[in-house]
Parts: structure tokens; C-alpha cells; sequence
């Protein structure tokens, strides 16, 4: 169906391929550029470096975090139908839910909190961009898996296992970062000092159980449809993925939390298997503002 809204005219296919070029013109920005401004903004704010009121300024970190996530988005809207919709949906509902228990009891995940507000926050407590956030880690992972197993992904118990194993894998990434930068700390290491880089073991208990869920109703939503057509066609579908190596692996680098940032090196050797770096970045925003500026 080729058309939303009936009467209104409203035609879907127009506007994903205009949704496409968009990103397309501006893959090396997005990609690139907003994670590196990213990691270097988070530093300075942890460190001190920035005024009160561009520290941890959740405004920016909301845009810059939406940005990065269109090539994901738009990758993934031509195959999203109702039973996808109805997938994520449920998938919301237990993400808001599973933290909002995890903050207050410390289950799953150990008992943690948050440092800053990353943008609106439900009941105080956790961020409303929370699916933002969340989704991408696993939808990467997944996208990534069918991609590097090939055939081998058709089997659906390999195909969920793997790609379980990789969200974990993005996690051991992503959580010592944030520890660093302060989005959150864990009671059991306030410091930041002890377990995997400040965070406990029970962190990634409960993020088999999380992944596992959100795993399944992503396979479930996509069910049907021609995602690997959809992957094989679209070059910029996993630039989320490598906005995500790019700003949490150089905050890593820059702490010395070397397991992470070697972990984020090899995501970032996955994403090269996929011939997924064909960047046309001549007319990027930057090399536009390096021409004017020599």
C-alpha cells in the first residue's frame, strides 16, 4: 500500500525516498561528525571543561542522539508494518516498565541511578527518550548479525542467539563509557572504581534478560518481511552503528577503558566486513566548512 491517510494524498513511498536521500546526502556528518562533537562535548562536561549551562545540556544531547539515529530509521521504515508497530509498542511498555523497577528495586541490573537528565524525565526518574536510547543497541545488533552470518541467520535459534551475544557485546561497551561520563552510577561502585570498569556483574545479567525480550519482539516485528532485502539495498542502514564506535568508542579511549574500547575496534572490523564505509563525504558539512575556511 502506497499511500497513508487514504484521501489525504499522503504518499509513504515519496516520502521514504525522500527520507533516504536526506541521509544519504549526509551520511558522513551523521555518522562521523555528531558522534565525534558527542564524545568530545560528554568529556568536557565530565571533566569540567564546559559552563554550567552547556554541560550535559539535554537538549543537545536529545538532538544529537535523534540525529544519529535517522540512517536506522530510515532504514527500517519502508519494511515496518502493524505488526512491527505493535512489536515496538510492547517492546516501549517493557522498557519503561523493567527500568523503572530497576531503578527503584536494583532488579535486574544492580542498584543504580541516574547522574544527569537525559532530557524529560518519567516520575523524576528515568528518561522519557528511554526506547531512543534503547532499541537502537539491539536493532544494531541485529542488523549486524544477519549481515555477518549470511545464510547462517536464516536459522532462527542461531540467528536470536547471536545477535543476544552482540547486544551484551554493545553493552560492555556502551555502560563503562557512561559510567565515565556520568550518565549513571552504579551503589555498588560509586566511585566508578571495581567490577567491569564500575559496573557490576548483575548489570549484564539483566541485560541477557532484556535483550532476549527485546530480540525476540524485534524478530517477531520483521517477521515476514524482506529486511534482508532492505539491508542489501540500503548502504546506510547500520551508520547508527558506527556513530555508536565512533562516540563510545573514543570515550572509552580517552579513560583508558581498554577492554570497551578494543570491544568497540571490533564492531568496528564487523561493520568493514559488511563493506559499509562507502561514505560520499564531498560534500559533507565539514569538508564544506575545511573548503571555505582554506
Amino acid at each position: 500500500m502506497d499511500r497513508l491517510g487514504g484521501g489525504g494524498g499522503f504518499d509513504r513511498r515519496r516520502l521514504e525516498a525522500r527520507f533516504d536521500a536526506l541521509v544519504r546526502e549526509h551520511r558522513f556528518t551523521i555518522a562521523v561528525v555528531f558522534p565525534a562533537v558527542g564524545a568530545v562535548s560528554l568529556v568536557a562536561s565530565a571533566e569540567g571543561l564546559l559552563p554550567e549551562f552547556m554541560a550535559y545540556n539535554a537538549l543537545f544531547i536529545m538532538f544529537g542522539v535523534v540525529v544519529m539515529r535517522l540512517p536506522l530509521i530510515a532504514g527500517v521504515l519502508p519494511v515496518l508494518g502493524k505488526k512491527g508497530l505493535a512489536s515496538i509498542g510492547l517492546l516501549t511498555l517493557y522498557a519503561y516498565g523493567i527500568e523503572l523497577i530497576g531503578v527503584r528495586t536494583g532488579w535486574p541490573y544492580g542498584h543504580f541511578e541516574y547522574e544527569i537528565s537525559l532530557g524529560p524525565m518519567l516520575f523524576g526518574e528515568i528518561p522519557i527518550g528511554l526506547p531512543v536510547f534503547f532499541f537502537p543497541l539491539v536493532l544494531n545488533a541485529y542488523l549486524l548479525t544477519i549481515l555477518l552470518l549470511e545464510d547462517y541467520a536464516k536459522n532462527r535459534a542461531v540467528r536470536l542467539l547471536a545477535t543476544i551475544a552482540a547486544v551484551l557485546a554493545i553493552d560492555l561497551v556502551l555502560d563503562p563509557g557512561a559510567v565515565a561520563v556520568n550518565f549513571w552510577e552504579y551503589a555498588a561502585h560509586p566511585d566508578g572504581v571495581g567490577g567491569y570498569y564500575g559496573v557490576p556483574a548483575s548489570n549484564y545479567l539483566g541485560w541477557v534478560l532484556s535483550a532476549t525480550v527485546a530480540v525476540v519482539l524485534f524478530d517477531v516485528a520483521f517477521e515476514g518481511t524482506d529486511l534482508r532485502g532492505r539491508l542489501d539495498s540500503c548502504e546506510f542502514m547500520l551508520d547508527d552503528l558506527v556513530s555508536f564506535v565512533v562516540l563510545w568508542g573514543s570515550i572509552n579511549a580517552f579513560y583508558a577503558n581498554w577492554i570497551p574500547a578494543f570491544l568497540a575496534v571490533g564492531f568496528g572490523i564487523g561493520l568493514l566486513q559488511t563493506d559499509r564505509f562507502d561514505f560520499e563525504v564531498g560534500d559533507s558539512a565539514l569538508v564544506q566548512v575545511v573548503r571555505r575556511a582554506f
